[in-house]
């Protein structure tokens, strides 16, 4: 079993890479109403299934290319509570920021607390020259957070992977130490 590693603290959350442990919570938040509206229907129901998502998604990532989508944890009380950070689709030509939280836990700023940590840690320790985000035409919330993370609009396209409507955002990080 692979053992987790913290990746980012903020204030109030852990950032930390996925395990297998982490099949059940998985589950729940790939089945959530938000998830498939905003991410899309992932036909993951039962744990067996949410290990495989798992080692094949975040946990190849992480090994191949140092970065994937984290657990988010509230350091108060060790509770997952959602996932962010950085994914590689073969479509775009740099990794994109994506995070999604159990509802319970939206409309706390935790969204953006964790985002910002995943964005310094892009531009700081991973060194990404150029961050890329995308989100549906209609998800205002994700607009205005990729907004406020200092991602701007560069265009609209339509994913080949459910065919879904998609703006993809930009931010290039400047580099003085070149």
């Amino acid at each position: 079993m692979t053992e987790s590693m913290t990746v980012i603290e903020t204030p109030r959350l852990r950032l930390r890479t996925a395990t297998l442990d982490d099949a059940a919570f998985y589950m729940e938040l790939v089945n959530d109403p938000s998830w498939i509206a905003n991410i899309g229907q992932r036909n993951i129901h039962t744990l067996e299934a949410a290990r495989a998502a798992l080692e094949t998604g975040p946990m190849a990532q992480q090994r191949e290319l140092g970065y994937s989508f984290y657990i988010i944890e509230l350091r108060s009380e060790g509770l997952a509570i959602g996932m962010c950070g950085l994914i590689k689709r073969a479509t775009m030509p740099g990794p994109d920021i994506g995070y999604a939280l159990l509802p319970a836990h939206c409309g706390q700023g935790l969204a953006w607390e964790a985002s910002a940590g995943v964005l310094r840690h892009t531009r700081d320790v991973l060194r990404v020259p150029t961050l890329y985000g995308l989100t549906s035409p209609s998800n205002q919330p994700s607009i205005n957070l990729l907004n406020k993370l200092g991602l701007r609009f560069e265009r609209f396209s339509r994913q080949p992977l459910g065919g879904k409507d998609s703006n993809i955002y930009r931010r290039d990080f400047l580099r003085t130490d070149a």
